[in-house]
């Protein structure tokens, strides 16, 4: 397990338990990229509700997010979430393996719609090189009807996912998947 002290489900008790309850109710376990916030209850309340706000993002669809995700995690050497994010990507948005691995090996073979690969490309690299990001990226995104919310939004999660990804792999978190 990981090198933290995590509460399970069955050893829960108090606002970890509660925040589990929601959890379970939605995906019917509590995975190890939750419990280990367990370890502060108030970061798993906040990672939660993270989570449930991206969950149902008016704009920024699944496969994006996940794409993102599993990226990011990519160039962050994170097994842990880029394993997660293949398995959803393929489980739950519709991709192929093989789409999910031509997207590995260059994110511009992503199966996504144009509008979604340009966000994507966009959030990788804001995440990896910040500072070459101008105002022509943010305006060529806002032309294919993207807002400065979904913008702002976008670069969080994968900025919040990078910070992840230091995480699991500082504790050292186990693949449950």
């Amino acid at each position: 397990m990981t090198l933290l002290a995590t509460e399970t489900p069955e050893t829960a008790s108090g606002a970890v338990a509660a925040t589990y309850q929601e959890i379970l109710k939605l995906f019917g376990r509590v995975p190890n990229a939750l419990q280990i916030y367990s370890a502060s209850p108030e970061l798993l309340a906040q990672q939660w509700e993270a989570i449930r706000y991206f969950r149902a993002h008016p704009t920024l669809p699944a496969a994006l997010l996940a794409s993102i995700r599993m990226l990011v995690s990519k160039n962050n050497d994170c097994d842990y979430c880029v394993g997660f994010n293949e398995a959803l990507l393929v489980n739950m948005c519709g991709q192929t393996p093989e789409q999910v691995a031509a997207t590995k090996a260059d994110p511009k073979a992503t199966p996504l719609a144009p509008r979604d690969k340009a966000m994507l490309l966009f959030v990788l690299k804001a995440t990896a090189t910040p500072h070459a990001v101008g105002k022509p990226d943010l305006d060529q995104l806002r032309a294919l009807g993207w807002t400065d919310r979904d913008l702002l939004d976008a670069v969080t999660h994968g900025a919040r996912n990078a910070a992840a990804d230091i995480i699991f792999n500082t504790f050292k978190i186990e693949r449950d998947f």
